[in-house]
């Protein structure tokens, strides 16, 4: 099997700082791409950034200028570096990834969500 594991997350400032990480393992033959959702009370999920293999990024409109996903495909990793938050960013924030496992079947994983809440 495969699990993601959040951490990071807290309460902040406004116009603060966190790092959130990502950590995939288990059974793990390689790993497409990875991402990082929100979702705030009453909305529905929504994608903040996404990152490939090989670094390229995509985020959402929102994050840009503020947010910075990377990952460490040694560690099977990935980051997201958010600053000048916001109390809209507020959010329990996903992680995502597209993994191969040993048996050659790619499917979509979730880890279990880690709350981010700002403060005005």
């Amino acid at each position: 099997q495969v699990q993601l594991v959040e951490s990071g997350g807290g309460l902040v400032q406004t116009g603060g700082s966190l790092r959130l990480s990502c950590a995939a393992s288990g059974m793990i033959f390689s790993i497409d791409d990875m991402g990082w959702y929100r979702q705030a009370p009453g909305n529905e999920r929504e994608l903040v950034a996404t990152i490939t293999r090989r670094g390229f990024t995509n985020y959402a409109d929102s994050a840009k200028g503020r947010f910075t996903i990377s990952r460490d495909n040694a560690k099977n990793t990935v980051y997201l570096q958010m600053n000048s938050l916001k109390p809209e960013d507020t959010a329990v924030y996903y992680c995502n990834g597209r993994i191969v496992v040993l048996s050659g079947t790619r499917n979509n994983y979730w880890g279990q969500g880690t709350q981010v809440t700002v403060s005005s």
